[in-house]
């Protein structure tokens, strides 16, 4: 049987006279079309939304703006990639009624319209609002690493500046053990002559004074580290390894798995991020109240107590972290808290009664102790204090154990905050292949971070009620 025949290059065809007519109903850059074009892109603070009345016309911000959202919305994130779409690709020219702006001026809107473009995000949330997709009742909170423009050999720590130095006095005593070494020998036994020795001992010293500059900085700024190509990327921890990322942070509702609020930081962890994403969560959604559940990286007293304050009802495992179970003694959890007489109970049926009440960074903290430990049996399996077992307790501390009732008595929220957390952030990395950042400091990944969020939103939106109902929300 034979293959199916194709076209011959030479033959007259005749295509479609209009664009319009090979963009059909459901097309996603139907809806983008509709959605920018119902924009006050002046209100959302865009330049040169106004055209000026003199001088070179510019390029409209609502086309450019079309032009990026639809490149998030497929794969195509990079200024001279989008350039080269509008020449060849037939949505885009239906979309930006085939204009054809260079990859300059596509970059630099980008660049000057950052919080502009998450206004734009927001925009869209707000859509989400209004069109009912939100539950408002259970947001999972997680945050994920997004890799930055910075190798890892370029970030540095004060061990790893410290390690480098030495490295490098090492290097300059064998380069000037070789020149003594050189002065000595005949010219052609010499495996480097004397200049090509002082030029690599001067390249090593000024790399010497750089690393030294770069401790001082480190020494002047606070900070734990720094990043040289970015400079507000830092290193962070992964599955496997470490590499130079930031930290995205995100709120997803638990209804149709849509993203309600979004950060960037370059917090290493995120113990720190559990009330700020909550807050902007429930104030998006406009709610009373509000479930959130996290993982352990999340878990921080502070955090839950600010939570509770603004009416939010958190989720968070404790972890285990006591240095009792690595040395096999007993931990925490196996002493009681009897809170009417306000004394713990151990393993071994003693009461541990207050005794003291101090603040260690800025909380209160309560002490508990008792005398009987100088003549229990087990004491070598309890504390290795000469003076026995002691037991601190925060002054908020019901706090955390209400929370720890709840995520006992209630499983189901830990194992559906995996499925909300993970599918955006793998979608985002994954099959929109946005893991890793094209702009440089923190402003501006955060706008770049706003487009992937909204792209993800509408690729999920579009999947829920098709682009036609989406286009009538919009008029």
């Amino acid at each position: 049987m034979p293959f199916i025949s194709r076209t011959s290059r030479e033959e007259v065809l005749l295509f479609p006279e209009a664009l319009d007519d090979y963009i059909t109903a459901e097309n996603p850059v139907r809806f983008i079309d509709a959605f920018i074009s119902s924009l006050d892109l002046s209100e959302l603070g865009f330049t040169r939304a106004e055209p000026a009345a003199t001088g070179r016309p510019a390029y409209d911000p609502a086309d450019l703006l079309k032009l990026y959202v639809y490149g998030y919305l497929n794969r195509v994130r990079s200024s001279r990639l989008l350039e080269r779409e509008a020449t060849r690709n037939v949505e885009v020219m239906w979309l930006i009624g085939k204009l054809t702006p260079d990859f300059k001026t596509i970059a630099d809107f980008r660049k000057d319209n950052l919080a502009a473009i998450k206004a734009v995000c927001r925009e869209f949330t707000l859509l989400c609002k209004k069109l009912e997709l939100f539950g408002g009742e259970l947001v999972a909170i997680d945050g994920s690493k997004f890799k930055a423009v910075n190798n890892r050999t370029r970030n540095f720590n004060q061990k790893k500046l410290e390690r480098s130095i030495k490295q490098i006095d090492e290097r300059i005593t064998g380069y000037l053990n070789e020149l003594d070494a050189a002065d000595q020998e005949q010219p052609e036994t010499s495996r480097l002559t004397a200049a090509k020795l002082q030029e690599k001992i001067n390249q090593l010293k000024e790399r010497k004074l750089h690393y030294q500059a770069l401790e001082k900085q480190l020494e002047e700024s606070g900070e734990k580290q720094v990043s040289l190509t970015d400079p507000d990327s830092r290193s962070m921890p992964l599955s496997q390894g470490a590499d130079v990322s930031y930290n995205v942070q995100t709120a997803v509702d638990s209804k149709h798995k849509l993203i309600v609020e979004h950060e960037v930081t370059n917090d290493v962890t995120d113990q720190a991020q559990l009330t700020v994403m909550a807050v902007r969560a429930k104030e998006m959604l406009d709610v009373e109240s509000l479930d959130v559940v996290a993982d352990r990286g999340y878990y921080d007293g502070d955090e839950v107590k600010k939570c509770a304050a603004a009416g939010i009802t958190t989720y968070v495992s404790k972890p285990l972290t006591s240095v009792n179970t690595k040395r096999g003694l007993y931990t925490k959890q196996d002493f009681t808290y009897d809170v009417e007489r306000d004394c713990y109970c151990c393993p071994q049926g003693e009461e541990l009664g207050f005794r003291f009440e101090t603040i260690e960074q800025g909380r209160g903290t309560r002490c508990y102790a008792t005398s009987a430990c100088r003549t229990c049996a087990v004491k070598a399996q309890c504390t290795t204090n000469k003076g026995g077992r002691r037991i601190t307790r925060w002054t908020d501390e019901h706090l955390l154990e209400e929370m720890e009732r709840r995520v006992q008595a209630q499983p189901e929220v830990m194992k559906q905050r995996k499925q909300l957390s993970e599918h955006p952030v793998g979608t985002m990395k994954r099959t929109m292949q946005s893991g890793y950042f094209l702009m440089r400091g923190l402003k501006k990944v955060r706008a770049e971070m706003s487009l992937t969020v909204l792209s993800y939103n509408i690729k999920r939106v579009m999947n829920i009620l098709g682009v036609e109902k989406m286009m009538e929300a919009v008029a």
